[in-house]
């Protein structure tokens, strides 16, 4: 059962479906893939994963952590 905290850490941390169709790499400006439950937004050409923070996605590369050959399995 997800409790309303949980619920409302989950709302802040959503990021609006319109602006994930805008974003695109800021290193190679391919598209993105989000990963809801991991909160990032994921650049596979660059093999990094940017972090999205109260629902806000953190575009540069110090922010960035770099993708392990599992992350590029799942995906």
């Amino acid at each position: 059962m997800v409790s309303d905290i949980e619920r409302e850490d989950e709302q802040a941390s959503a990021v609006d479906p319109r602006l994930l169709e805008l974003l695109v790499c800021p290193l190679t400006k391919t598209r993105l893939i989000y990963d809801a439950p991991a909160r990032e937004l994921i650049s596979r050409a660059a093999g990094l994963a940017f972090p999205i923070r109260n629902g806000v996605p953190l575009m540069i590369e110090d922010a960035a952590r770099a993708l392990t050959d599992d992350d590029l399995k799942k995906r």
